[in-house]
C-alpha cells in the first residue's frame, strides 16, 4: 500500500511539474544571414499560428503551412535583465540540425512576448500571446 501512495505522489509532482504551453502568433518576422553578415528585419506579417510548448514531451512545435517540429535537447537557465525574461531552448530540427529556440518577456513593452526560432542562415521571430485551445480552462 505504501509503494502504491508513494508512485502515487510521485506521478502527482512530475504531471504539476511537466507541463504544455499554447501560443498564438499575431506576426512574425525573417532575418536571413548572407555573405555580408546578417541581414535586415523583414517587415512585421500578420499570423495566427498555434506554437506549443511540451514539456512532457520535450518539444516545440510551430503549427505553421509546414509544421515545424523541435526536439528539446538542453533547457537554458532563465535570464533575466532589466528589460527582458528569457527562456532558452538547445533544440534540433526533423532532421537532427541545431535550432536555438528563446521565448522573451519584454518588461518595459508591457510584458510583449515573443519567440525566436535561430538556424544555422535565417531567424524567424513571432510575436505570440498566451492561448487556450477550446474547451481547457
Amino acid at each position: 500500500m505504501k509503494i502504491r501512495l508513494l508512485f502515487f505522489l510521485f506521478l502527482l509532482c512530475s504531471s504539476a511539474i511537466a507541463q504544455t504551453h499554447s501560443f498564438q502568433t499575431t506576426g512574425f518576422s525573417i532575418m536571413e544571414h548572407t555573405d555580408k553578415g546578417w541581414g535586415k528585419w523583414s517587415d512585421i506579417t500578420p499570423s495566427k499560428m498555434v506554437i506549443t510548448l511540451d514539456t512532457n514531451k520535450d518539444r516545440i512545435v510551430v503549427y505553421s503551412q509546414e509544421v515545424q517540429l523541435y526536439r528539446i535537447m538542453n533547457y537554458e537557465p532563465k535570464q533575466e535583465t532589466e528589460n527582458d525574461i528569457v527562456y532558452g531552448f538547445s533544440c534540433a530540427d526533423e532532421d537532427g540540425r541545431p535550432v536555438t529556440i528563446s521565448i522573451i518577456t519584454r518588461k518595459k513593452q508591457n510584458n510583449r512576448k515573443q519567440m525566436y526560432i535561430t538556424h544555422k542562415g535565417v531567424v524567424l521571430m513571432y510575436n505570440i500571446i498566451n492561448y487556450k485551445p477550446k474547451g481547457k480552462k
